[in-house]
């Protein structure tokens, strides 16, 4: 691993973690479907960001009183359209709804590590989190596997999966780091402009790679 990356020490747990970064309509999720086949454990940033606004009293207690008791449909989940409205116009309170929501997301990760090491689990564990380098949680990480791809492509794909205006889309990723920088934080980089199954090809193959050089061959999956 490059030395200018700095991974977390070597250590005798069995786990492999592979952090997963890029923009949004890059592929993450095709990449880390990919590798939950081959046998690794998934932890979704994401997924555990709904749980938090949607079961933690505390939370749903705080966005009821900004944004008003209806910001909870009547199922219990939380208007995210509702509140994404506010918070990517509206800079103070998106920094209110992330002092409130990532600590919280962050104890969930680091939860679901301890209890796979718990119960004896050793193999590779991809953690994909959109703010992993916001949060400085590619330190603790053994490599980096970074997925991106070309601008255009990106705002299709969005607009596809995620019925979003080419504005919206635009917006979006404007306001998230660019391919650069996501490249310069990977120990592999991963660009996905071909077919599905050329992506998920590369990645099992930079997985293998990056297992290898960090000594964790061993431990597959």
């Amino acid at each position: 691993m490059s030395t200018d990356r700095p991974r977390r020490p070597r250590r005798d747990d069995g786990l492999f973690l592979l952090g997963l970064v890029g923009p949004a309509g890059s592929g993450k999720s095709t990449v880390a479907q990919a590798l939950q086949r081959e046998g690794a454990r998934l932890i979704e940033a994401d997924t555990l960001g709904h749980q938090v606004t949607d079961t933690d009293p505390e939370v749903r207690q705080a966005l009821a009183a900004e944004y008003g008791p209806d910001v909870y449909r009547a199922d219990g989940s939380l208007d995210r359209p509702k509140v994404a409205a506010v918070v990517f116009s509206d800079r103070a309170a998106r920094e209110r709804l992330d002092r409130l929501v990532h600590p919280k997301i962050l104890a969930r990760i680091a939860a679901s590590l301890d209890e796979l090491r718990r119960t004896g689990f050793r193999g590779t564990v991809v953690i994909d989190a959109a703010l992993m380098l916001d949060w400085g949680l590619e330190r603790g990480c053994d490599a980096v596997l970074a997925v991106i791809a070309p601008p255009n492509v990106q705002v299709q794909r969005l607009m596809r999966s995620r019925g979003w205006t080419e504005a919206q889309a635009k917006a979006r990723l404007a306001a998230q780091r660019d391919n650069d920088t996501f490249r310069a934080a990977a120990d592999e980089t991963l660009v996905n402009e071909g077919t599905v199954e050329e992506l998920e090809d590369a990645a099992r193959a930079a997985w293998a790679r990056l297992r290898s050089r960090s000594g964790a061959v061993s431990r597959h999956p």
